[in-house]
């Protein structure tokens, strides 16, 4: 469910979390949230980190840092930080095969079987292509940045919210494939002593082996061997990486478009989370109309007065039926909503930025 206690206020999580996941369907402007978060944060003196999964630029171009996010983190030069709250504002793009081959090496029992597997044509393929490893790898790297001494605040900025889950439930999904049969059937040479070209023989392994290719199934056998001793590295760190997404330090911030069909995707993700034991800290309303109020007295004669008074209404009414749309999907969480206004211009530079994280603290604040 959404908190609706003041202790779940905006301002509140931005001091008080270790961690903050933005979820929201797409096109709500998620990345220019996370970053306005981070932003506020390290105005506040906290050393932030804004993290963000999804494929897409957008970040770089918010921050004004294109060409310069990587896997690794990016300190961001923000002047006005100094002179306000001595914090840091850093950023970084996902990289999974990067942070995968970072993993390979932590685990690995030596240098040399490190270096075995990541020249392991199927690791290689693995690394970059095969299904939720996209999503352990940013599950990973969070956990990575968490433990780093450099920060002391991680953002992430997640895919739209069916991909968030799936993000979520990524260290599980790395446990149950530890304990998968295939996975132990693939371990087998290592632990019975066969060779691998001899194991590939095997039967079943054959019939595999004529779908996908005996080299990719020889490439395969060979990574497993290769990976011997590793699994329980692996495991404890999922269970580590699955225990930090749960813990207290961590809030989730919903952020949707006053839209019918944003609000159901926030609603449904509220529930996914509720049906999990966890809850969302903060729900974020962005690209609202921007309300005026209902203009006073009667409608002016003049037509310069007439069209200024018939706007103001038009905007009053349009937000009215936002914050219903809202109210609908959301419940009771729609009353204690941060609402962002709809801007001007597209965030594209730290100045615009700065314009988002106004109005998230003084949406905040008002409410």
């Amino acid at each position: 469910m959404i908190a609706t206690t003041a202790t779940s206020a905006v301002s509140t999580m931005i001091d008080e979390a270790r961690v903050i996941i933005c979820c929201g369907s797409g096109g709500v402007g998620k990345t220019t949230t996370s970053a306005a978060l981070a932003y506020e944060a390290a105005r506040r003196g906290r050393r932030a980190i804004v993290i963000t999964i999804d494929p897409a630029r957008r970040l770089a171009d918010a921050m004004g840092a294109t060409g310069r996010l990587g896997n690794d983190p990016v300190r961001i030069d923000v002047p006005d930080i100094d002179a306000v709250g001595g914090g840091e504002l850093w950023a970084l793009m996902l990289d999974a095969s990067d942070t995968f081959d970072d993993l390979v090496r932590a685990n690995a029992t030596s240098d040399q079987q490190a270096e075995r597997i990541l020249a392991n044509g199927f690791y290689r393929n693995v690394a970059g292509t095969l299904s939720g490893t996209q999503d352990y790898m940013a599950a990973e790297r969070l956990f990575a940045l968490h433990h780093d001494a450099r920060f002391d605040l991680v953002v992430v900025d997640t895919p739209p919210t069916r991909s968030a889950l799936d993000f979520l439930a990524a260290p599980t999904t790395l446990t149950r494939f530890l304990d998968h049969p295939l996975f132990k059937m693939l371990m087998l040479p290592t632990r019975r002593g066969l060779k691998v070209l001899n194991f590939a023989a095997q039967p079943v392994l054959k019939a595999i082996g004529a779908v996908v290719g005996s080299e990719v199934l020889s490439d395969a056998t060979a990574f497993f061997q290769a990976f011997s001793g590793m699994e329980t590295g692996f495991r404890e760190r999922a269970d580590r990486v699955a225990e930090l997404v749960t813990s207290d330090v961590t809030r989730f911030v919903l952020v949707c478009s006053p839209r019918p069909d944003t609000a159901a995707e926030a609603a449904y993700f509220a529930d996914r989370l509720d049906e999990a034991d966890l809850s969302v800290s903060a729900l974020i309303v962005n690209r609202a109309t921007p309300d005026f109020g209902e203009p006073s007295g009667r409608r002016p004669t003049r037509a310069v007065q007439s069209a200024l008074y018939d706007n103001q209404l038009a905007l009053h009414r349009s937000a009215a039926n936002e914050r219903a749309v809202i109210a609908a999907a959301l419940g009771e969480a729609a009353a204690s909503a941060t609402w962002v206004p709809l801007l001007p211009t597209d965030v594209h530079d730290l100045s615009t930025l700065d314009h988002v994280r106004q109005h998230l603290v003084a949406s905040d604040a008002a409410g």
